[in-house]
């Protein structure tokens, strides 16, 4: 994992950090926003991020497997949830 990019600076007696977002992966900003969720500004930097992605199509209203792919795609993302749940836990 690399190391996590911090500015210091003085504001007044009070010590402030600022960070640098954009050199985080995706991974490692979602890791930080969670561990500092009273971060406004690593949410909306997560958020932006989300957004910028674009929409992924799991099927299209008339395709025959239409439901098979919606299960599918739930579980993988119950799946994804579940590891992350263990790895957390560990």
């Amino acid at each position: 994992m690399k190391k996590l990019n911090f500015k210091f600076y003085q504001m007044g007696n009070l010590q402030m950090s600022q960070i640098n977002y954009d050199a985080m992966s995706d991974a490692e900003l979602k890791q930080y926003f969670l561990k500092h969720r009273g971060d406004r500004s690593a949410l909306q930097a997560h958020l932006d991020r989300i957004n910028q992605l674009p929409p992924r199509v799991i099927a299209s209203p008339d395709d025959p497997d239409f439901d098979e792919k919606v299960r599918s795609a739930i579980r993988q993302k119950i799946e994804v949830a579940s590891n992350n749940a263990h790895q957390q836990n560990n």
